[in-house]
């Protein structure tokens, strides 16, 4: 596979923040999209770098939808593999079978304890020279956030970080997102290994 500049950061309808994904990782055969959803990422960003895509998402709708509708093509094409319906704090890769694993905006639904269990099996099943992706919404305060309607948590940067290292990751590049609109949370964005 030729050299790609990915817009790993914002997708593909910004211009800023973009990542040369080989950079992070010379093999681009296999990636997980954790909290796939319908498979949006995978279809706009993933499957533009890598051969092939692994999908977990909670929520088997979704990724019945994927598989149907959404993600057809990329189906019928090989480019899609296997379709996990299980919640991240529940789901086991296998050990040694991705060059990426990319978490957007899902974390926050794991516990801090489920959160570094989730990354201890992540790093595990990373290929040697393989990176995790993480986008996720923090706080500008250093105080953990609380959604009611839907009982996640938007942790501050310097917890976020605080649990990389408990679970053996390191921070590889860390950028903030721009072009959201003011009052929103910030977002940023991590390779890790």
């Amino acid at each position: 596979m030729h050299a790609v500049r990915a817009k790993l950061w914002t997708g593909p309808r910004h211009e800023n923040g973009t990542l040369k994904a080989d950079s992070y990782s010379k093999n681009k055969k296999r990636n997980l999209d954790c909290g796939a959803g319908i498979g949006r990422v995978s279809k706009n960003y993933i499957l533009k770098v890598f051969q092939k895509a692994d999908l977990v998402e909670q929520n088997p709708n979704f990724l019945q939808a994927a598989e149907a509708s959404y993600l057809k093509e990329e189906v019928a094409a090989g480019c899609v593999g296997v379709f996990y319906p299980v919640g991240l704090q529940d789901f086991y890769p296998t050990p040694g079978r991705y060059d990426m694993i990319w978490s957007q905006w899902v974390l926050g639904h794991l516990t801090d304890d489920d959160l570094i269990a989730f990354f201890v099996r992540c790093k595990a099943a990373l290929k040697p020279n393989g990176f995790l992706g993480v986008k996720e919404n923090v706080c500008a305060r250093n105080t953990v956030e609380l959604d009611d309607d839907d009982s996640s948590v938007t942790r501050p940067a310097v917890l976020l970080e605080s649990i990389f290292e408990r679970a053996g990751l390191t921070v590889m590049k860390k950028e903030v997102q721009k072009g959201f609109p003011k009052g929103l949370f910030p977002v940023n964005m991590y390779i890790l290994r």
